[in-house]
């Protein structure tokens, strides 16, 4: 199994500065994401489901606490299957459904690559060419399409750096993913650093998902800021300034959030509600009131934290505003 597939957290804390912590944020919250999974809880009390990730936790001697799901246990993986339906998607499937996305987009089929069954398996061969773009449309439309993987996991539809059920590292010209395209057609067409950095952040502005487990939140989260590394070397020869990585890594921490899908809330936010009132006798009562969004399986009624995104339309840094997801659902 190729190496390149499992970013160390040790090397993102000694190389990157401050960049673990960015990946760690939960905006919604104010305080980290949390593991939201009973799997670490061996490792003791820190690594309850309901625990904040810490830097410490994984990091040091903890330095592999955290791995793909292709190099977890097979038990462990069957475990997440059956408690939380964790199922990943081979890459050659997530490449499928992506190019029904590019073939509408794009009014034609085999933009990025052509598929291809063979008798040992389904995969894709890269289109080489330099893609074109249709009448009334550009290369930067494309990069400003909004685009967002539900329920993500380690993000495979958003970017492709590993086969999912393999464990093959994919180099950056054959890659699939959403967000891969995007900075595909970048570098086709954009030559100047500070210009390419440009178009990067709005690639990534404009790219979301979410999920519920910590573990692989995190590891989707690495994976987007390596996507990142990884295509500015292509293109450059040389690593980002340091800068650049945590702005990149600022973006992925609001675009790319903990989440329970079904509630729009950070997961185990709900809950009862105590409520102190004073009766006719001048007597002090507590109320326990529950979750009505919880109780009748409406989404708009929770008593939770509703988990916020940012919007990155704004010009000025200062001014941007964040909305709470659910409110988008609306329109």
């Amino acid at each position: 199994m190729n190496n390149q597939i499992d970013i160390l957290e040790n090397e993102v804390l000694e190389k990157y500065s401050e960049v673990l912590d960015i990946l760690l944020r939960d905006h919604s919250t104010q305080k980290n994401i949390i593991w939201a999974t009973s799997n670490y809880e061996y490792l003791g009390d820190n690594y309850l489901k309901g625990k904040q990730i810490k830097s410490e936790q994984i990091t040091g001697i903890n330095g592999d606490v955290i791995m793909p799901r292709v190099q977890k246990d097979v038990i462990l993986q069957q475990s997440r299957v059956k408690n939380m339906a964790e199922v990943f998607t081979p890459s050659w499937i997530c490449n499928a459904q992506n190019n029904l996305i590019d073939n509408s987009w794009f009014q034609r089929d085999n933009v990025f690559n052509k598929e291809f069954k063979t008798g040992d398996g389904n995969g894709w061969e890269t289109i080489r060419e330099k893609i074109t773009f249709p009448i009334n449309k550009t290369w930067k439309c494309y990069i400003r399409e909004k685009r967002l993987e539900i329920a993500c996991g380690e993000a495979p539809y958003t970017t492709s750096r590993y086969d999912t059920t393999s464990g093959k590292f994919i180099e950056v010209d054959d890659r699939i993913g959403l967000l891969d395209r995007k900075l595909r057609v970048i570098n086709e067409n954009v030559h100047d650093t500070g210009e390419w950095l440009k178009s990067v952040q709005t690639a990534y502005e404009n790219t979301y998902a979410y999920e519920w487990q910590g573990d692989s939140l995190l590891l989707a989260r690495e994976a987007m800021l390596f996507t990142f590394i990884e295509n500015y070397k292509y293109k450059f020869d040389k690593e980002p300034l340091l800068k650049s990585i945590q702005y990149i890594s600022y973006i992925i921490s609001w675009n790319v959030w903990q989440m329970d899908g079904l509630k729009g809330v950070v997961p185990f936010s709900c809950g009862e509600v105590a409520q102190k009132t004073v009766n006719l006798f001048g007597e002090e009562e507590i109320n326990n009131s529950c979750c009505l969004g919880c109780l009748n399986n409406n989404m708009f009624k929770h008593n939770g934290i509703y988990c916020l995104v940012k919007d990155w339309s704004m010009k000025n840094k200062e001014t941007r505003k964040t909305v709470r997801f659910i409110d988008l659902m609306k329109k």
